[in-house]
């Protein structure tokens, strides 16, 4: 694996670093942003059931449901609202319900805080 150094410019040299959107972080070059929306979670009568990719539904992994994305496609969720993010993988079709993009898990819905209420507004970002 390389490694990586970080240059910072000297004191008072003027120079400046490029942050994500006004976060104070730099962008992680590993992520490409792909679609902002809304989200919602499946589980219950859903748990144990195959999904499209053949494997069963577990409520409590890491995995979401998307109607274009590969699957097997890591996927980074941002809730807009409470600013937490997990990662997903795409392992499922949906959501079925207009205007949605995104169908999470119940342990991802919880992760990113959006499990209470149902539906919440996010960012996705795919992994290169």
């Amino acid at each position: 694996m390389a490694s990586c150094t970080v240059s910072r410019p000297a004191a008072g040299a003027g120079a400046t670093t490029a942050t994500a959107r006004g976060t104070g972080k730099k962008p992680d070059g590993r992520w490409r942003s792909y679609e902002s929306g809304k989200a919602s979670w499946y589980g219950g009568r859903w748990h144990g059931r195959r999904t499209a990719n053949g494997e069963r539904y577990d409520q409590h992994s890491m995995t979401a449901a998307h109607k274009k994305l590969p699957f097997n496609t890591r996927v980074r969720v941002t809730n807009l609202k409470t600013g937490k993010s997990c990662i997903v993988r795409i392992n499922n079709r949906g959501p079925y319900t207009r205007g949605r993009v995104i169908d999470l898990s119940v342990a991802a819905a919880k992760e990113i805080g959006s499990y209470a209420g149902g539906v919440s507004v996010v960012k996705l970002e795919v992994q290169r």
